[in-house]
Formats: structure tokens, C-alpha cells, sequence
């Protein structure tokens, strides 16, 4: 007989994943191939990733509207360059982790 606890423990046990080879490795990869998308998109949205990048790429525009005339013109392109390039890299290394 069973009892009310008894009752709750079943419908709150884990449950067994799908068995055959096709179904088990299909849910493990969807599953996470969604999670690194979502965490990837989440970074991007987050307020200091989209600062970082507006300013980059306002820095960038800078130097090509008042344009480059000097050795230093070049380094700032470089930098805002670099700076951009490394933003980029944040987003994919979330892929990875």
C-alpha cells in the first residue's frame, strides 16, 4: 500500500532518459548545442559587452571620417581594431566554455 509520501517520492523521481542509441545522443546534442547558443546570445546582450562594442566601433568610425594622416592615426586605428577583435573573441570563447 502506498502512502502518501510514497506517492510524492514517484512523481518526483528522476526519470530515465530515452533508451536506443539514436534518441539518447540526439537529445545530448541538442540539448547542448541550445545551451552555448543561449549563453553566447545572453553575453552579447548584457550592457557591457554592447558598451564595448559602440565604442570600438565609434572609435573606428572616428578615425575614417577625420581620417588618417599621421603615424599615430595608424596606432589608433590599430587600437580600436584590436579592441573590437578582442570584444569578438569574448562571444566566441563563450561557445567553447
Amino acid at each position: 500500500m502506498l502512502t502518501v509520501n510514497d506517492e510524492q517520492a514517484i512523481r518526483t523521481a528522476p526519470t530515465a532518459p530515452p533508451s536506443g542509441p539514436n534518441a539518447t545522443s540526439a537529445t545530448a546534442k541538442t540539448g547542448i548545442e541550445s545551451v552555448a547558443v543561449q549563453t553566447r546570445l545572453e553575453r552579447m546582450l548584457r550592457i557591457e559587452w554592447l558598451g564595448q562594442m559602440a565604442a570600438s566601433l565609434c572609435w573606428i568610425a572616428s578615425m575614417l571620417v577625420y581620417g588618417i594622416s599621421s603615424g599615430g592615426d595608424w596606432l589608433q586605428l590599430c587600437a580600436a581594431s584590436a579592441w573590437l577583435l578582442a570584444n569578438i573573441a569574448a562571444i566566441a570563447a563563450a561557445e567553447a566554455a
